[in-house]
């Protein structure tokens, strides 16, 4: 009876003032060709994200360096797409924040293969120009 009364208080104490709640940024999308990583966490009503903006950075660096650029950096700001309105307006949704790519992007070799599990014929003519 005790711990449900506490529980009670909690959850009486959060929705009148808001919780404190670990988010993790998760990467939900981005442009290669634009150098733009999206990384986004969901909200609920009273909630009061406490996020690790330093881990976040890294998995949108990360994300990037795979396209060849060395690092990342937020810009513009933050997002939010609602998923769920009350009579209040917005009561949960989705908060993205979109990531630069950042640093000279590198070329990335193509492989050799034709996507079939065979040499491609061009990469086979290009080696034997001495193209290869």
């Amino acid at each position: 009876m005790r711990i449900s009364m506490i529980a009670a208080a909690v959850a009486v104490a959060c929705s009148m003032t808001g919780c404190a709640v670990q988010k993790t940024l998760v990467a939900t999308g981005g442009s290669k060709s634009d150098g733009v990583v999206r990384m986004s966490y969901d909200i609920q009503q009273f909630e009061v994200p406490k996020i690790d903006w330093d881990a976040a950075r890294r998995v949108a660096a990360q994300r990037c360096a795979v396209w060849g650029y060395s690092d990342a950096e937020p810009f513009g700001g933050q997002t939010l797409s609602c998923t769920a309105h009350g009579s209040y307006g917005c009561i949960a949704g989705t908060m993205t924040v979109e990531y630069q790519c950042t640093g000279e992007a590198q070329k990335v070799n193509a492989p050799k293969s034709d996507g079939f599990g065979g040499a491609s014929r061009w990469a086979d003519a290009a080696e034997k120009a001495g193209g290869g």
